[in-house]
């Protein structure tokens, strides 16, 4: 997968660092309906992303039926990027990304359990690439249901560092 999620170097960049990944932020689209981001006071509230990857939604399905933990582990990597990707339209600079707390929506089945295995790829990305900015508070929690049949979703409030 990658690296431990504490060597990240301290001095190089989050950007860098991302890159030393493999990884890239996506562009996101836009939706009439609601905004990625709302700044209130000094919090940035990032709507709840799904894992998409170039407008293709990366799988369907209810983990510990359909989705396996690692597939879903994968899944939460991609959506907390596009978490990122509007912390970024909203405070300009990825080094500027300070993460407050993640929430993370795992559509599983009532027996599944593992919802924080699922979340903790997606934290452990955001403290590989930000570092100390990207430790945060975090939830997890099972549903019956997401948006259109995906395993995962992840909502974020950020600060500009």
């Amino acid at each position: 997968m990658s690296r431990p999620a504490d060597s990240a170097a301290p001095t190089s960049s989050a950007t860098h660092r991302l890159q030393a990944l493999g990884l890239d932020l996506p562009s996101l689209g836009s939706n009439p309906n609601y905004v990625d981001h709302r700044a209130v006071g000094s919090a940035i509230h990032i709507a709840g992303q799904l894992p998409y990857r170039d407008g293709e939604l990366l799988g369907q399905g209810t983990v510990g039926r359909d989705v396996e933990l690692q597939a879903a582990r994968e899944l939460a990597r991609h959506a907390v990027l596009n978490a990122l990707a509007a912390a970024v339209q909203a405070v300009g600079d990825l080094d500027r990304v300070r993460i407050v707390q993640m929430l993370v929506f795992v559509a599983s089945t009532p027996d599944f359990g593992l919802q924080s295995r699922v979340a903790d790829a997606a934290s452990e990305l955001l403290i590989e690439v930000l570092g100390e900015n990207g430790r945060h508070a975090r939830t997890a929690i099972g549903v019956a249901g997401l948006p259109l049949n995906s395993p995962v979703e992840i909502q974020m409030v950020c600060t500009a560092a």
